[in-house]
């Protein structure tokens, strides 16, 4: 891979003003021209996220996070590595990717009306050395899974976890073993659009260590706003398909994880773990749970729900904590029903995360964006180690950090 020149590095340096003010008009203007010019490509995308803005708004957090950070790439690991995986998960293949340069370009010239040439050619370089990290980084995990593509799979079983979510268990069509997955991950299922086209969606698998059956647990998402649709693959998982039907799903992947090496770490050290999701980011986490009771681990899981019609997998949680001396759960509510007993009352505080942080414990976390942000935030004011933070959030990756965390 060809190291970028001196020159790109400072004439991409030289457009962050620009790009830091018209980031959100660039990449408008980018994912109009991508979808008129090659429409083929809109199946990689979600149509919900790209009518709420924040698909835009990712892709402009990214562009700007990489031309700050030209000069030392590495600091970007961690975004490489989200961003391959979710491609992985999709299929994008190298093809895809000069496709994408093009009409990025492009778009930088038309918004600069035109663009001086030493800014496109160094765009251009910089685009091509990114391209090429991506796509290296993604055969990697292509390698390592069991299948590439999709396989069809059954659904064994549908079975209604809440008000709102679902749960679905997935076994292979032709009767085979499912592989085994690291606690976390997700899977990404196709199904059939509206248009004659297909629409891929990633959900996290909710269980762990079953070879028979994956089991995604789905929240049905509606419409927040009337100028904004449904979730469309939400929707048609919970109203159009039963028993016996059949689903196209690519293997597991995903970087939020909790894998054997670690767990094995967190074992050697007895150090605790604490596991906080909101809402339906209790799936990755509740594999996360299963994967880590009766281990010499102290596990603390905390979930918050409106109320318990909203709480989905409750039980399953008080099981593994009755059957396992090393695992306590707090459920918070922020509405309760007249009959509910929650824990506690209200949305996530510093003050209730303070009685299960230790300065040892590793912390995992997962749910809406705005939990995710108050977490973020917790962690900071309580100056726990960045090192042993980690979480995912669910939709287009989003800059949500809060403070530098660089206790």
């Amino acid at each position: 891979m060809t190291a970028l020149s001196q020159q790109t590095i400072n004439t991409v340096k030289a457009t962050i003003p620009f790009l830091t003010e018209n980031s959100t008009a660039l990449t408008e203007h980018f994912y109009k021209r991508l979808f008129e010019h090659n429409p083929e490509v809109k199946v990689y995308f979600n149509a919900s996220h790209q009518a709420a803005g924040s698909q835009q708004g990712a892709l402009a957090a990214s562009v700007c996070a990489f031309a700050r950070n030209i000069e030392t790439p590495e600091n970007l690991a961690a975004a490489v590595s989200l961003i391959a995986n979710k491609h992985v998960s999709l299929g994008v293949q190298p093809e895809h990717y000069p496709v994408v340069g093009k009409h990025l370009l492009a778009s930088i010239d038309e918004l600069l009306n035109p663009a001086p040439k030493e800014i496109l050619e160094a765009w251009g370089e910089a685009y091509g050395f990114l391209a090429d990290v991506l796509i290296n980084h993604e055969e990697g995990i292509y390698k390592s899974q069991e299948w590439n593509g999709f396989r069809e799979f059954t659904i064994d079983s549908k079975v209604k976890e809440s008000s709102n979510v679902t749960s679905f268990y997935l076994k292979p069509t032709d009767g085979g073993e499912v592989p085994s997955f690291s606690a976390g991950q997700y899977i990404t299922i196709r199904v059939p659009s509206a248009d004659g086209s297909t629409t891929m969606r990633n959900y996290s698998l909710s269980s762990y260590g079953c070879d028979k059956a994956f089991r995604i647990s789905v929240k049905r998402e509606d419409a927040l706003h009337a100028d904004q649709p449904s979730g469309y693959a939400s929707n048609y998982l919970h109203e159009k398909l039963e028993a016996g039907d059949i689903l196209e799903v690519a293997a597991p992947c995903g970087e939020f994880t909790l894998d054997d090496e670690t767990i094995d770490k967190l074992g050697e050290n007895n150090t605790p773990l604490l596991l906080i999701s909101g809402g339906i980011g209790v799936t990755p986490m509740l594999s996360m749970l299963h994967a880590v009771a009766g281990k010499n681990i102290p596990v603390s899981f905390i979930h918050g729900a409106i109320n318990s019609e909203t709480h989905a997998l409750k039980q399953e949680v008080l099981e593994i904590v009755s059957k396992h001396d090393n695992v306590k759960a707090h459920f918070k509510y922020s509405a309760p029903l007249e009959c509910d007993k929650p824990d506690s009352i209200g949305l996530f505080d510093v003050e209730l995360i303070k009685q299960f942080l230790t300065g040892d414990s590793e912390v995992y976390f997962c749910g809406p964006k705005i939990m995710m942000t108050h977490m973020l935030s917790f962690m900071c004011e309580l100056r726990h180690d960045r090192e042993k933070v980690h979480y995912e959030f669910f939709g287009p990756a989003e800059d949500l950090q809060v403070c530098p965390m660089g206790h």
